[in-house]
């Protein structure tokens, strides 16, 4: 099979190409700098050089594949004014020209990475993938694009796109640069004594069960469904908890209190860098504050044979990994 990957530099990406050259899979991934895409090509995947902002360009280097993969995307939460318009040309506008140009160049099978951030604040409850956002309220500009992507992507299906959508949790594992990482690095580095939204609901998922996810929809995703690939229902801070029990440390003392935090998010620009927090605070609380992602990955499980490895488990041999136990 010869699958044509965007997003193989990112944290799943690579992982998922990894897998997919461990099976014998051809892999064309599209990259911006074949310099920074060196692990891609050590693996054995042809790089092609571009981005997904020009469809035409898509179709021409997806000719012959048999498969597409689309996970670029910027995830960040907490972004500036100045950044909105750069994610959403990324998240938005190239998921219209990527699946697009699939669809243009009649790649036989489509599997499209959104995310439970789709859903939105699911309000403490544990949904499943038929629970729509209600499409108002966005408390981020990333679910906001994802939603958007996620409805794109369900348009281009309409059509004739042959997708399967897969909806990943908080990816979590060696290399985790996103927000709930930092904690967990700084709690590591003893520099978190105090956890900040600590009642944020999560579902952690190890980086490598979601590659292995996203393989699964690759071969048995039925077209047109999306299936949750999630881990653990928990909240930042029982993961605190956890990495605190894996290490035999003592867990933080206390939670930075909301209030306090929304009483700086004026100075945002200059607070968070002090912090090590996004600059946007306004953001960061309102895609935090008593909100829950949490989602259900039992049609996953039922129907593509998926499994995930308990949190616990997994912070330990994500920690191992990098030399912290």
């Amino acid at each position: 099979m010869k699958v044509f990957v965007t997003g193989g530099t990112g944290f799943i990406g690579r992982h998922v190409v990894r897998m997919l050259r461990e099976r014998g899979n051809e892999v064309t991934a599209l990259v911006r700098s074949p310099e920074k895409a060196k692990a891609l090509s050590d693996l054995g995947a042809k790089l092609v050089e571009g981005d997904i902002s020009d469809r035409a360009k898509l179709t021409t280097a997806m000719h012959g594949s048999d498969a597409l993969i689309h996970g670029a995307a910027i995830y960040e939460v907490g972004v500036p004014k100045s950044r909105r318009e750069t994610m959403r040309q990324t998240n938005v506008d190239g998921t219209e020209n990527t699946l697009g140009a699939a669809l243009d160049a009649g790649v036989p099978r489509v599997v499209y990475i959104s995310t439970i951030a789709a859903f939105g604040n699911t309000n403490g409850q544990t949904v499943d993938e038929s629970y729509e956002h209600p499409a108002q309220g966005f408390s981020t500009c990333y679910e906001e694009t994802k939603f958007e992507a996620h409805q794109v992507a369900k348009q281009l299906i309409i059509e004739g796109l042959p997708c399967v959508m897969v909806q990943p949790g908080f990816a979590y594992g060696p290399g985790d640069h996103s927000a709930v990482g930092k904690q967990i690095r700084d709690f590591t580095s003893g520099r978190l004594p105090l956890v900040p939204f600590a009642t944020v609901g999560l579902n952690m998922v190890h980086v490598e069960d979601v590659a292995a996810g996203i393989l699964l929809a690759l071969d048995k995703g039925d077209i047109a469904e999306s299936y949750v690939l999630g881990g653990d229902i928990t909240t930042l801070r029982e993961v605190i908890n956890t990495t605190a029990k894996v290490m035999g440390k003592r867990e933080p003392r206390g939670n930075v209190p909301t209030g306090f935090l929304k009483a700086i998010a004026p100075a945002g620009p200059v607070i968070g860098k002090i912090m090590g927090q996004p600059p946007n605070l306004r953001e960061l609380i309102a895609g935090s504050d008593g909100v829950t992602f949490w989602a259900s990955s039992e049609k996953a499980e039922t129907n593509l044979g998926y499994e995930h490895r308990p949190l616990e488990r997994g912070l330990r041999e994500t920690l191992q990994a990098e030399g912290k136990l």
